[in-house]
């Protein structure tokens, strides 16, 4: 091993470049001191005020406390006390192709973009293990398995951490969505980009289709990080296009970016659990995995580049696919689409359940029989939200209500039976 044993201006060049080559877009390292006061305290404390209105919905793994009752959110030091710093890495997944507000057919659903990821079946393409060369990839593959971005960006990371004990010794962990800290606050401390109304860390360069992983060292940090200015402006797109209102506009006297995550229809389609509130269904659209309608409206991500990236290239049958395809997945076909992705997550019985809210908005009368088929069924989540779906395409029928002119002709991608 060799010295130094702190953060200097060469070692951090030096995480940056191996996190570069790694396949990562940015990266950048943030101090994690907690000084009362300070920025690592303050977002400690809008976090715990957070939680405790209850914006943090079911997600109780964000409400987890130590022996004494801390939020370990609150303070990264709460459950590794030897953490000094922390490496933030962040990828472009923005893969290309339509958004969500742009047309599309009312009998097609939405997943979003971060979950369209797929990774090469081809045993001589490369894969998430062969990390130096992620930047280039074929640039269509016969067929794709389904991937997420957990384990891709874990990959990556885990070659970032081998180098950097390489340079010096010190105590790490890796983090993707799992660790007991606020990625996107230390991504803001990090100069990675600033917290949008959106409350998604935005680059100026690469928009906000950002996935971040995180490296905690206990590596000391002395030198001072440029934070991105603040670019929002007066633009409140994002809030404004928020079918539920989950959004908070800043104002003087509470100036920080809010979001009621009970309220985001991403947290209703993946995280929710049980029946969804009946007065967000309308609402919802057709949203079925997750929303990317306030990232689709962020100005800063009209030119967002896209990219190329081995283990998460674009699967086009998840983009705008045939509800009556998702519906029509049974045990056996929904393991084979979305073992190892995201939505396996969320499993066949979630999913099911959002497909037939958002046939009920569709205004199309075809899925009747679906839905009734659900309304009739043993679960008693889907029976509810089915017989939900079929009352209103219903009551859209006897008031004249059909799908949307400005959502029909266009392109939804159902995967032929092989």
């Amino acid at each position: 091993m060799h010295p130094p044993f702190s953060w200097t201006s060469e070692l951090e060049d030096f995480a940056r470049a191996t996190a570069l080559a790694a396949g990562f877009h940015l990266a950048s390292v943030a101090d994690v001191e907690f000084v009362p006061g300070g920025a690592a305290s303050l977002d400690g404390e809008r976090f715990a005020a957070w939680v405790e209105a209850g914006r943090a919905g079911e997600m109780e793994y964000l409400k987890r406390r130590d022996a004494s009752g801390a939020l370990l959110r609150t303070d990264l030091r709460v459950a590794m006390p030897w953490a000094r710093s922390v490496i933030l890495c962040a990828l472009n997944y923005n893969s290309g192709g339509p958004g969500s507000l742009d047309p599309a057919s009312p009998t097609s659903g939405w997943i979003g973009r971060y979950a369209w990821s797929g990774r090469s079946a081809s045993p001589n393409s490369p894969t998430s293990a062969e990390i130096d060369n992620q930047l280039s990839v074929p640039a269509a593959s016969p067929e794709l398995l389904p991937s997420d971005y957990h384990d891709e960006l874990l990959t990556r990371l885990r070659l970032v951490e081998a180098r950097l004990q390489e340079k010096v010794s010190c105590e790490t962990r890796c983090y993707v969505d799992t660790g007991p800290l606020l990625e996107r606050d230390f991504a803001a401390r990090a100069g990675i980009g600033w917290i949008g109304k959106n409350t998604c860390v935005i680059n100026q360069e690469l928009g906000s289709w950002l996935l971040l992983g995180v490296i905690v060292t206990s590596l000391p940090m002395e030198i001072p990080v440029a934070v991105a200015e603040d670019r929002c402006g007066s633009c409140t797109r994002c809030i404004d296009a928020c079918p539920t209102d989950a959004l908070f506009n800043p104002t003087d006297d509470s100036p920080n970016r809010k979001m009621d995550a009970s309220r985001c229809i991403a947290y209703l389609t993946i995280e929710k659990k049980g029946d969804i509130a009946v007065e967000l269904r309308e609402e919802m659209g057709r949203q079925v995995f997750g929303c990317d309608i306030c990232q689709d409206v962020c100005p800063w991500n009209r030119r967002a580049p896209v990219a190329e990236i081995a283990g998460l290239q674009r699967r086009d049958e998840l983009v705008n696919p045939a509800l009556e395809w998702l519906a029509g997945l049974d045990a056996a076909a929904f393991k084979r689409e979305f073992a190892g992705s995201p939505l396996e997550r969320t499993k066949r019985s979630r999913l099911q359940r959002n497909v037939a809210i958002a046939m009920g908005n569709s205004g199309d009368q075809t899925f009747l029989p679906r839905l009734d088929e659900w309304a009739r069924g043993e679960d008693g989540v889907l029976r509810e939200s089915a017989a939900w779906a079929g009352d209103r395409l219903r009551a859209g029928a006897q008031n004249g209500i059909s799908p949307s002119a400005s959502m029909e002709d266009t392109t939804q991608i159902a995967p032929s039976e092989t």
